[in-house]
């Protein structure tokens, strides 16, 4: 079977209507340092309610949700790196009846992994120092 582009019920796609999108897309991007930003200081909060609460159901549950909208966010604002350091982090902690016993070492060296990608505009693991952090964090997991 062969799937055409623009043949279906949808109609073709405009191709001004993408320009359009991706315009918009480029004027966003300015803002995109500054969300970022946003996004991790509320990882570091829940982190710090973690720290100062322990590792319970909800402070876990916290940090669970800001790593997984890092997760989500990290490629769309430049940083698939980040996107990679979170998704990691979201798999240590993902499970809730087992996420009270992963090793606060852990979740720091993520949670800094993610903070250094960032100050540093590490944006991939294509750049050695992408690669260093998360052989790492691989390493440490292990």
């Amino acid at each position: 079977m062969r799937l055409r582009m623009g043949g279906g019920r949808l109609g073709a796609i405009d191709p001004a209507a993408i320009a359009k999108a991706e315009a918009a897309l480029k004027s966003l991007s300015g803002n995109f340092t500054q969300w970022l930003n946003d996004e991790i200081a509320k990882l570091e909060t829940a982190r710090a309610a973690i720290r100062d609460a322990g590792q319970t159901a909800e402070t876990m549950e916290s940090l669970y949700l800001r790593a997984h909208d890092l997760k989500g966010l990290g490629a769309t604002y430049g940083f698939p790196l980040i996107t990679r350091i979170a998704g990691l982090l979201c798999r240590h902690i993902d499970d809730k009846a087992k996420r009270l016993d992963v090793p606060m070492g852990l979740i720091d060296a993520h949670i800094d992994a993610i903070k250094t990608a960032a100050r540093d505009d590490i944006k991939t693991d294509d750049q050695p120092a992408g690669q260093v952090m998360l052989q790492a964090l691989e390493a440490r997991a292990a």
